[in-house]
């Protein structure tokens, strides 16, 4: 929790740092080499993500955004097409990788973080066309960080995988937040990731560990995602100890995440109805809040840095969006205040 003389960090849910029970659990962890799966803490924490995703096999990573490097690469070859929602992570906050690292493109279908069937389908490329590259997978991002951390309608999720079914097509769920989704949607990460060929969930955000991801599929994808991820830099030896805190996460992290939602919902409330913000309510599902900021209103870096004057960390995601997400390191009171501090910021103008 955040300490009275701290700020109040509402940059990002990856800035949690490790309980102390947490700590225990990793310092205590029985280890081996990864590499040659003689890692029990892996080994277990691996069997526990796919079970819980109803998948064949899962393999630990260092991050998200290799989880999502890695599918691309199972998934895709080069020259191909990915289909992914307006402001995808994978698209915009991986440097590049996709193009880099696999010579793939991406397509936007939809608005807000949400597709349909129908937009997925008209944004299909087919194969042997002369001038444009095919369709090769649709990735869906659940929760969608920049759309405000919105839950993706399950309904579309399974009528957009058998779409791509029939075409050919993989899919991919990048779930770096999917216990949010799961916990707001009351819905079991099985079923959400059931449509889906490859799907990832991150430990480091919303569940408070310090570090890694976890990538789930059928054994013989998850084969090939071992060679991706040696490839990648990403192969790690004795992890146990970055893994038991993936243990310890899922025993105590996942039910209090709704704790989040409502601090987040509490901020979203105390300065939606001020004039000048940006804010639909209805996209606050989760634990980001993302408002805009009218032409005739401070721009966003100058809100950024007034709210970190007052001991509030929160991020401009451009000239006029600003960003804050609660986790677990921040209780109700602090978010309580933060969204006091914002209200008075904005509204002094």
């Amino acid at each position: 929790m955040t300490l009275s003389n701290d700020p109040i960090d509402l940059r990002s849910d990856t800035v949690t740092r490790p309980s102390p029970a947490m700590r225990a659990m990793m310092a205590a962890a029985p280890v081996g080499d990864d590499q040659y799966g003689e890692d029990p803490s892996v080994n277990r924490l691996q069997a526990r993500i796919a079970d819980l995703l109803g998948k064949e096999a899962a393999l630990f990573v260092p991050s998200g955004t290799m989880a999502n490097q890695i599918a691309v690469k199972v998934l895709t070859r080069p020259g191909e097409e990915i289909v992914v929602a307006e402001e995808a992570h994978m698209m915009w906050h991986e440097a590049g990788a996709a193009a880099a690292n696999s010579g793939v493109q991406f397509c936007v279908a939809g608005q807000g973080g949400r597709f349909s069937a129908e937009e997925f389908r008209a944004a299909v490329k087919p194969r042997g066309h002369i001038v444009f590259p095919p369709t090769a997978l649709v990735a869906v991002e659940n929760t969608h960080n920049l759309g405000g951390g919105i839950v993706f309608p399950q309904a579309d999720a399974v009528a957009i995988c058998a779409a791509a079914r029939e075409a050919g097509i993989a899919s991919y769920l990048d779930g770096a937040r999917l216990f949010n989704a799961s916990v707001a949607s009351g819905r079991k990460p099985a079923e959400l990731a059931a449509p889906f060929d490859l799907a990832s969930v991150a430990l480091s955000k919303g569940l408070g560990c310090p570090v890694g991801s976890v990538l789930a599929g059928r054994k013989a994808l998850i084969a090939e995602a071992v060679t991706a991820r040696r490839r990648f830099g990403g192969a790690m030896r004795q992890s146990g100890i970055l893994a038991a805190a993936g243990l310890y996460a899922l025993d105590h992290n996942i039910g209090r995440l709704a704790d989040d939602h409502a601090n987040a919902r509490l901020i979203a409330e105390r300065i939606a109805g001020i004039g000048g913000v940006v804010l639909d309510l209805a996209t606050v599902e989760t634990n980001i809040v993302i408002f805009r900021l009218a032409p005739d209103m401070p721009d966003a870096a100058a809100v950024v840095a007034a709210a970190k004057a007052e001991g509030i960390l929160i991020s401009a995601l451009g000239p006029r969006t600003v960003r804050a997400v609660t986790h677990l390191d921040v209780g109700r009171e602090a978010c309580r205040r933060a969204g006091e501090v914002l209200a008075a910021i904005i509204a002094r103008g």
